[in-house]
Formats: C-alpha cells, structure tokens, sequence
C-alpha cells in the first residue's frame, strides 16, 4: 500500500452524547429548558477520527460497540463521515456507552457525564486479528492501559522488520487522571498529557509539566500538552520547548471535543511530514476554530482560511 493511502487508526471510545446548549448552567433541583439538544457519536478516539477525516486523512476507529439503536446511529454516523469500522469489535454483552453533556457558550464551559457501561474493552488479541500494514498512524486513547501496552507492543514487533520510512507511528494520550493510565507514558513515539494530569502532579503550566513529565516517556519521544486558552507546549528530544497560542474563535460557542480536534490537527500534520512547531500551531487553529461552532462540520473550510 503506497503511503499516501494508509489510514490513520484511532483505538478508544465511541458513545452516544446526548448534547444540551443552554444559555446558564442548571442549578441543582431545578426545571430549566435548554436552547437546543442533539445526538451526536462521541468519544474520544471517534471524535478524532471525524476530524481527521473531515480534513481530508483517511481514517480508521478500533473500538466496541453492542448492537441495538445506539450502535445503528453510531454505525451511520461514521458511514457519513467515511471512516472505517472494520475493526470495531461487537460484544454480545453490554450496552453502548452515552454521555449527557451540557454545554454553555456563555461561559466556554461543557459538561460531560458519561454512563461508562459494562461493555467488554478492546482486548490485545482483538488487536492481533487486525492487519497492521494499512495503517501509517495509530493513536491510543489511554483506557485499558495494559492491554493497550500489549497491543503497541505488537506495534513494535510489526515494526522491527520494516525500515525507518514504512514503520507506524504510535501517540497515547493521557488525559484521565488514573494510575494505571500512566504506564502508557513510555509507549508512545507522541504523548499526549492533558492539563488535568499535569495538575494533578502539581504542574502550574504546559511548560512546567513537559520538563517535569519528560523522564517519564522514551528516548526520543514527544511530549505535548495542551492549556486550553494559553494554547499548547510540546518538548522533543532536543530539549528546546516549542509554544503555540491558542486561537480562539471571535464567539465562543462549543469547547465540546476540542482537545480530540488539536490532537488529530497535530496527527495530521506529523503524519504527513510536518515539523512539530507547525504541528502544534495547526492543532490549536483547527482546535480554536471548532470552538466557534457546534460540532465539526465546517472544520476543513474553517481551518483552510
């Protein structure tokens, strides 16, 4: 397969979000009526791959679903968007995991309750069943961080008989703040670390973190952390930091899903050859500019201009 036409695979969750804008947040034990509400697939890893796709990369989501009405919007929903789901493993039990979010352009601020079901995780010998010769890119959301340590270990070994040009690069994000999720730290050619775990470790900025965090990762990896409003850092292993301002959107509207959006801007543009400076600015533009409207349509135009 030539290398303009390999995928770029993101393995993690899809769920059903269930979107309410409202003008204020609700106060407890209250009746209040929104502005508007939606269903929408979410999740991280599938938001990441309607932004990649929706900018022109072919991509592919590796993820479980159960069968019922929820997997069939889910299903048509990456139709629309023309991602592959040939590797999305179907459990017998379970159910699909939703979300009720609430969103508050007044304020910027989203709202996510997610109802993390019983259904079985993607396990590494699902990931043994796929043909890895398709894919330039894989991207783990962290989840089931020892199964997903085996699956980029397969990765390596897939690796290890090609050269340097054909092998697939591997990025992990840690964004929940859970001990298990930090041994994926070492896994990832490219780490994402958000600003909830840098917190939680006592760093006060992206800079902080990176130069705080950096031991924790290979020889020769990349770290980045994006800071919301003061946009984004990365630390390669040269040693230099690399910064990006954000650009936020002349009206705020939906943050919902613009940390999956600057991690794919980024994917995208390492993938293709790009310089992580140029990496990271493109993700915080593409990331700034979805927060100007709800959902993603409009983000190859938007992000062109």
């Amino acid at each position: 397969m030539e290398e303009q036409e390999k995928k770029i695979l993101c393995v993690g969750l899809v769920c059903l979000d269930i979107i309410n804008v409202v003008d204020k947040y609700p106060e407890e034990d209250t009746d209040s009526r929104c502005l508007s509400q939606r269903w929408q697939r979410g999740g991280n890893a599938s938001n990441s791959c309607t932004v990649l796709s929706l900018l022109g990369a072919p991509s592919a989501f590796m993820g479980a679903l159960c069968g019922g009405p929820v997997a069939d919007f889910i299903m048509a929903d990456f139709s629309r968007r023309a991602v592959d789901v040939s590797a999305v493993v179907w459990q017998e039990e379970g159910q699909t995991p939703s979300a009720c979010c609430v969103v508050c352009p007044s304020s910027g601020s989203r709202t996510v309750v997610l109802f993390d079901t019983n259904l079985p995780e993607v396990t590494a010998e699902d990931f043994s069943k796929v043909d890895l010769c398709q894919f330039k890119w894989i991207h783990f959301e962290g989840r089931n961080a020892e199964d997903q340590v085996k699956m980029i270990q397969q990765v390596g070994l897939h690796n290890s008989s090609l050269p340097q040009k054909q092998r697939i690069t591997v990025s992990v994000e840690v964004e929940k703040i859970r001990e298990p999720l930090y041994q994926l730290f070492p896994h990832g050619d490219v780490v994402f670390v958000s600003k909830d775990v840098a917190r939680h470790f006592g760093f006060l900025s992206a800079e902080a973190a990176l130069r705080g965090l950096y031991g924790r990762v290979r020889q020769g990896a990349v770290l980045i952390c994006a800071w919301g409003e003061k946009g984004a850092d990365a630390l390669g292993p040269d040693g230099s930091v690399v910064h990006s301002d954000a650009f936020p959107p002349e009206t705020l509207v939906d943050t919902l899903g613009a940390g999956d959006t600057f991690n794919s801007g980024v994917i995208l543009t390492l993938s293709n050859g790009g310089g992580l400076q140029d990496a990271l600015t493109f993700g915080c533009r593409v990331a700034g500019r979805k927060c100007g409207f709800h959902g993603y349509d409009g983000i190859a135009e938007n992000s062109a201009n």
